[in-house]
């Protein structure tokens, strides 16, 4: 498990350095990568992790591919 989890920081951490992804977005993605690496419970910090990334996935100022990318994040987190 920790490793998959690993897996899903390196992704957003990917993203987070990603030059073409605009700073309050680089926020919410700092926020949710503290998220997952909190001290609580394993199925609270993946579900509180969805609702985040729902969020960014919503904000009309993300460009398409960086969304597909948060998609596929979506997709490993929710396979835990």
């Amino acid at each position: 498990m920790p490793e998959k989890i690993n897996s899903i920081l390196n992704a957003l951490s990917e993203l987070e350095q990603d030059t073409s992804v605009p700073r309050n977005i680089k926020d919410k993605i700092q926020k949710t990568i503290g998220t997952l690496q909190s001290e609580s419970e394993l199925s609270l910090r993946i579900d509180r992790a969805l609702q985040e990334l729902d969020e960014i996935a919503d904000d009309i100022n993300l460009q398409a591919y960086t969304r597909t990318q948060i998609w596929n994040i979506v997709s490993m987190l929710e396979k835990l």
